[in-house]
């Protein structure tokens, strides 16, 4: 290992951390849907020239993961040129589920008349439609064609120039093409903001010394994580949780890990999960190492980069044609939303036997998707309205868990009232905390939410959420989070829906999302 500047490592953590960040300002000041500019549904990063990431910005940590994936596919199927762009989505190269679309770009730099690789920027964000069997593209789907349009790794920019025939194309199979076009051209945006920054600090600081840092920070990040997994007891750590559904099958879906605690490293070994299912809950393999990096990531509790060093010291065994590592064509709509979550379950129920005083109770174990489209008779035009709603946190060994807040595999924010009812033919009736929901102890779970959206127009609704069965679990002798509910108010009378719904709405209509809470910590 090679000596670094304290003080300097933490400078240039910091100068390629807001390299990432400005790329995020500028992909939200310029998209055009909700989703992406209220929601901030997405990532940006920046890679070296191997394609290991050197700094994620903080934005959605399901991402942390899956984003080096979706470089090494681009590495592995084109040669690039300065100005080009690759976009992928494809779940089993590189990508999560469909609508989550990434954007690649090498960055070139320029010496002594050569232009040579240097490293790559790019960004991942969740696009409110991409086609399929049903506005949102997130249905209750039993093979992945059925999700929307699948993209393998192809040049969407050429030399600078956009591949006008693969953008028309991509255009014509989805329901909300000109919010579409806005999105896809932030996405450029952002990572031509990226690329200029790195242009800027190699001018500033030279290459070598520019990658003599980016290499400290992942040598830095490993020692940390190593640090972490050594200060664990050596053992073997075990712990089963459990889907309500898969939306086809009404069976549950076992999720099962065993960590092995070794000195400096962990092994994380999911066989006995349960094999991959019909409905649309199946992870892929990307997924399965994102949650993983996250809750290691979490529990080391400094400020160190999220970035590939961190991923050294963990393998993961994730037994092909399971759950956790489905095989194509899979549906997966709902492993990145919702399988992911309860891996992260799974994994801190398992590492609390190692390190109580750091982990928490569950959290609400959902994102509790909600898709809406139809016809906008206002604006003559097809909409498709996608959110995930926040719940209970956990309560944790020395504090209550935090009331209506997004936890664990996603960081968004809400899509507020004024930006969801300007934008769509909705009218928000009700938009509170779930008082109760949090699961009791001598630190209580936080609250879930109660969000209820009345429809001003007939339109066609699909919800895929958890935790609707299965009740949030609680840590030392705390109580379980409340099951959320999901209710259709149709002529003042309510009546339960599953947890993974697709129906043809009527105006009138009252979708109530009642989200769950989180598990309590400690006997009272």
């Amino acid at each position: 290992m090679s000596f670094h500047d304290p003080i300097r490592l933490e400078i240039f953590k910091h100068l390629f951390a807001s390299v990432a960040e400005e790329m995020g300002v500028v992909l939200r000041r310029t998209s055009y849907s909700p989703n992406i500019k209220e929601r901030r549904d997405f990532s940006c990063a920046l890679f070296d020239a191997q394609g290991r990431m050197i700094a994620q910005a903080a934005h959605i940590p399901v991402h942390l993961g899956a984003m080096p994936v979706s470089v090494r596919e681009a590495i592995r199927s084109h040669e690039f040129e300065p100005g080009d762009m690759i976009i992928l989505n494809d779940p089993f190269q590189g990508g999560t589920h469909l609508p989550d679309i990434t954007l690649i770009m090498p960055i070139f730099i320029e010496e002594e008349g050569e232009s040579s690789l240097f490293g790559f920027v790019a960004n991942r964000a969740h696009h409110a439609d991409v086609g399929g069997a049903a506005p949102g593209s997130m249905p209750l789907s039993q093979e992945l064609y059925q999700e929307g349009v699948i993209i393998p790794p192809l040049k969407l920019v050429e030399r600078g120039r956009v591949n006008q025939a693969l953008m028309d194309l991509f255009l014509a199979n989805v329901r909300t093409p000109e919010e579409r076009a806005g999105d896809l051209r932030a996405q450029m945006a952002a990572n031509r903001r990226g690329g200029e920054r790195m242009k800027a600090l190699v001018t500033k600081y030279g290459r070598n010394e520019i990658e003599r840092y980016m290499k400290g920070l992942l040598e830095y990040a490993e020692r940390m994580t190593r640090r972490l997994i050594q200060a664990l007891p050596d053992g073997v750590y075990r712990f089963r949780d459990r889907l309500d559904d898969d939306g086809v099958d009404p069976a549950p879906a076992d999720i099962v890990v065993s960590i092995t605690i070794r000195g400096d490293e962990a092994i994380v070994d999911f066989t006995g999960s349960s094999p991959q299912r019909k409905g649309g809950v199946n992870a892929v393999y990307a997924i399965t190492l994102s949650a993983t990096y996250y809750v290691f990531r979490s529990l080391i509790g400094l400020d160190i980069p999220s970035n590939s060093g961190c991923m050294a010291p963990i393998h993961v065994i994730a037994p092909e044609g399971s759950l956790v590592n489905a095989r194509p064509p899979a549906a997966v709509a709902g492993g990145n939303v919702e399988t992911s979550q309860r891996i992260t379950d799974v994994l801190l129920g398992a590492l609390a036997q190692a390190c109580p005083d750091r982990t928490p109770a569950a959290s609400q174990g959902t994102m509790n998707n909600l898709t809406i489209g139809g016809w906008d008779p206002e604006r003559h035009r097809p909409y498709a309205y996608y959110e995930t709603i926040g719940g209970g946190m956990g309560a944790r060994p020395d504090r209550d868990g935090a009331d209506a807040i997004h936890t664990h595999m996603t960081n968004t924010m809400n899509t507020p009232i004024e930006a969801l009812e300007y934008s769509f033919p909705f009218r928000v009736r009700r938009y509170e905390i779930r008082r109760g929901s949090g699961g009791g102890g001598r630190y209580r779970g936080g609250d879930g939410i109660r969000r209820d959206i009345e429809l001003l127009h007939d339109a066609q609704i699909t919800i895929l959420a958890e935790r609707r069965k299965f009740r949030p679990y609680g840590l030392a002798g705390g109580e379980p989070g409340k099951a959320g509910r999901n209710v259709l108010i149709r002529n003042g009378q309510e009546r339960d829906l599953p947890g993974k719904v697709s129906f043809s709405g009527r105006a009138g209509d009252i979708i109530s999302i009642r989200t769950p809470g989180g598990g309590g910590y400690g006997m009272k």
